[in-house]
């Protein structure tokens, strides 16, 4: 583990039996209000892709947001918002992925990206996977190319990273918790 993934993962505080017996939830606000663990998260995706050419970071509603835009404005890049459905005031693309007990949505705007854009998708965590697929199919339905998927946390053991790798995605995270 990195200098950067050291310092993320001993800040991410673990809430036990939260919000179900059983869960080990991995609470990323102890990361955001520490200004140091804050900057090295930041700076652990700055460094990875501050010598790519980016046109775009994607982010998934809603923690996606406060890393993507962090990120965006690092990268003097844009900043796309892949929202829950319902939420996006024009015209746009909806995905459906399925939960463990039923199905949600996530769309986005028609014109966020031009074809041939080049898209870090991120966003806290990637657990099961299916949000970021979902999001990953919306964008390319557009065009635009995922330079990588990006995230703090990898949950390993929920197959999600796995996931996304058996649809020709790059993965990235900062730190993961397997087996905890």
């Amino acid at each position: 583990m990195d200098y950067f993934a050291n310092t993320i993962k001993n800040a991410i505080r673990t809430v036990p039996d939260w919000p179900k017996p059983g869960v080990q939830f991995r609470d990323i606000t102890t990361v955001l209000q520490d200004r140091t663990s804050f900057r090295k998260l930041i700076d652990a995706f700055v460094h990875r892709y501050h010598a790519t050419d980016i046109d775009a970071v994607a982010a998934v509603d809603a923690r996606g947001f406060i890393i993507g835009s962090a990120l965006a404005y690092e990268l003097n890049a844009g900043l796309v918002l892949v929202r829950k459905k319902g939420k996006l005031p024009f015209d746009t693309l909806v995905e459906d992925y399925e939960l463990e007990y039923g199905t949600a949505s996530v769309e986005l705007h028609k014109d966020a990206f031009k074809p041939g854009d080049r898209v870090v998708l991120v966003d806290d965590l990637i657990a099961t996977g299916g949000t970021m697929l979902a999001a990953s199919r919306l964008i390319r339905r557009i065009g635009a190319e995922i330079v990588e998927v990006a995230a703090m946390i990898d949950l390993p053991d929920l197959g999600g990273s796995e996931k996304l790798r058996a649809e020709d995605l790059k993965v990235y995270t900062v730190c993961s918790f397997e087996g905890d």
